[in-house]
């Protein structure tokens, strides 16, 4: 006689998993947006101007069954100078280590030469999974964005395709879901409260950056480079007096300065006052912030200058 006992199943509970995702694409297709979203705070600076993002910024999101390391890299372009080379090559080195790599395309612009020559080298990471991810969907109707998916879904098999909109948060849990899916079982790679390696000091150089983006003239974005010099807690006579920092933000030419300064320095005082309001946000305390602006003479092209800057 046969048991036809009622006991249910054990339940089995999906493994915990984490791992690297990168997001890749050309400049200015909503990857630092995206990270930003994804993490939950601002850890990536944006702008509409291209070439934004200048380093590899790991993003860290947390959920219950898995933790996503999210790499924002520079977007791949025709690189000009050889800070562009240097970013380029930092790209190339990031999605050889990362275990998925998302691709990235707007909903709202046709698929161009450009994407497609992205999507060729993904052919030399074959270890990586790859995502195709349609950004700002928010910014396109319905019927585009599934000419979109369609287009997209014929530039190679994809191990998923997911549209979302960073901006709008619109499907980002379904897009953490599938790239958790995709990663190796691994136990927890960062402790619970971490949402960045990124120092606080070079977060606040980013944020002075972002807000000297801000309505400039083309050319100019690439030419901004910003460097602490300085970080100064209050002394003893004064606890709760403001976090003192200096910095340096260089140009390229004098006639570059003269318009980052701008008329009878209106121009950078704007900048002071939207990237002090972003640091005091990040570092929770009224802040001093001094902005000097400093000429080095094509420092894009410059190994020496590069180096010094950073790079």
């Amino acid at each position: 006689m046969t048991d036809s006992g009622t006991d249910a199943a054990p339940e089995t509970t999906a493994p915990y998993r984490a791992g690297f995702v990168s997001f890749v694409g050309r400049p200015n297709v909503g990857k630092s947006t995206l990270t930003n979203a994804l993490v939950g705070q601002k850890v990536a600076i944006t702008s509409s101007k291209p070439q934004t993002t200048r380093r590899a910024i790991r993003g860290i999101v947390h959920r219950p069954h898995g933790q996503v390391i999210v790499v924002d890299t520079p977007g791949v372009h025709r690189p000009r100078t050889l800070l562009g080379e240097r970013l380029n090559d930092l790209v190339q080195s990031t999605l050889g280590d990362v275990d998925v790599i998302g691709f990235c395309v707007p909903a709202n612009e046709p698929i161009g030469p450009g994407d497609r020559f992205i999507n060729d080298t993904l052919d030399q990471y074959p270890r990586a999974k790859k995502v195709a991810i349609v950004t700002k969907i928010d910014r396109a109707g319905k019927e585009k964005v599934a000419e979109q998916l369609l287009a997209v879904s014929r530039l190679r098999e994809w191990d998923a395709i997911i549209p979302t909109s960073g901006t709008e948060g619109l499907q980002l849990e379904d897009l953490l879901d599938e790239v958790v899916s995709l990663l190796p079982e691994s136990p927890q790679l960062y402790d619970d409260l971490a949402v960045t390696e990124e120092t606080d000091e070079e977060r606040i150089g980013e944020l002075i950056r972002e807000a000297a983006l801000e309505g400039v003239r083309d050319e100019l974005p690439h030419s901004l480079a910003v460097v602490i010099e300085d970080v100064v807690e209050p002394d003893d006579d004064d606890p709760d007096g403001p976090l003192r920092i200096f910095a340096n933000l260089f140009v390229e030419r004098d006639s570059q300065k003269a318009i980052v300064i701008g008329h009878k320095g209106g121009r950078l005082k704007d900048v002071g006052t939207r990237a002090r309001a972003e640091i005091e946000a990040l570092v929770g305390r009224h802040v001093y912030l001094n902005i000097r602006v400093k000429v080095a003479k094509e420092w894009q092209r410059d190994p020496k200058q590069l180096g010094r800057l950073g790079f």
